[in-house]
């Protein structure tokens, strides 16, 4: 049976984050994708040293660094962090067209050499990126999957369980919707601590609380970095779903998906909870919702869909 392969475009903080993560997983090739007028050849230093930790973290699978794309030819997945960060002076409109160029140039090459692979999206404004990401692919809706939802929850998910005095194993709750600190819906009504709703153990202000700081925990993380974002929970997140298609291992994860009657939403990427395995995308379900997180979550897509917009 021929090895599984994974190609992760971009080797910044994030990208290198996610390649560790991966490697030491030991269950598939990672190979390192960047381009060299910006990268020179960090890439390959990064697979290098990792290389040689394999001694002693035991992993057998390969990581390579490549200027091209012959090396990422049949990779079972593909995940995009390439991209720009916003500077100053910069309009929201330049940093999304400026994002989509690179995005679907990287896209396009990667799908032309792994035509059957699916695609997961990290680059923002994420949600845009995954449409952008699809056209450029060609790929149906099922291999078209944006990351957002899974480190959105996983940032909620450790603040109730801070708050609680819990394990976070033991605390279900999603956040959906937008992939922005303001367009993320966490689903206070269903989030659960060992079956016990959330509600029944902390009072309102206090949950409110948790939902406020999960929604801007990206933005609280750069302020304590003074330079550079998260890539440690964000590559955390970005494997799992990786793991999960790799393995099919049918995980239920929210993530971005090209909505298609969820929520009474259509045509436009949004984050759900979805069934991920192999071929990617296998199931998606609609949580059940209040009337204000339905309409908040309506309002996410709304949103993505006005910001799709503007692209060029």
């Amino acid at each position: 049976m021929p090895r599984k392969k994974v190609t992760i475009v971009g080797a910044g903080m994030t990208g290198g984050a996610m390649a560790q993560r991966l490697i030491e997983r030991d269950i598939c090739d990672v190979v390192l994708q960047d381009d060299p007028q910006f990268a020179g050849t960090m890439h390959f230093g990064k697979a290098l040293d990792e290389s040689q930790a394999s001694s002693w973290e035991g992993y057998s699978m390969r990581i390579s660094a490549t200027d091209g794309w012959e090396e990422t030819a049949n990779s079972d997945v593909v995940i995009i962090t390439a991209g720009a960060p916003r500077k100053p002076g910069m309009t929201r409109e330049e940093l999304l067209n400026g994002n989509a160029d690179i995005v679907a140039a990287k896209v396009s090459a990667a799908a032309k050499a792994s035509p059957k692979a699916v695609l997961i999206i990290f680059s923002n404004p994420m949600d845009a990126m995954c449409q952008v990401a699809m056209k450029a692919s060609g790929f149906p809706r099922e291999r078209v999957v944006g990351q957002g939802g899974a480190l959105d929850s996983a940032r909620y998910r450790y603040f109730v369980a801070d708050a609680v005095g819990v394990s976070v194993r033991d605390v279900h709750g999603y956040v959906i919707g937008g992939h922005t600190d303001t367009t993320m819906v966490p689903v206070v009504s269903q989030t659960r601590i060992g079956g016990v709703p959330l509600t029944d153990l902390l009072p309102a202000d206090q949950v409110q609380a948790l939902v406020a700081r999960a929604m801007r925990g990206g933005a609280e993380i750069g302020e304590l970095y003074k330079t550079g974002s998260a890539y440690f929970a964000p590559s955390a997140a970005t494997i799992t779903m990786a793991e999960a298609i790799l393995l099919d291992q049918k995980r239920l994860i929210p993530c971005s998906v090209w909505h298609q009657g969820e929520y009474g939403i259509r045509d436009v990427f949004s984050g759900t909870v979805c069934q991920l395995g192999e071929g990617g995308i296998q199931k998606t379900f609609e949580l059940p919702l209040t009337d204000d997180e339905r309409q908040r979550v309506v309002a996410a897509a709304d949103a993505t869909k006005e910001l799709v917009k503007l692209l060029n």
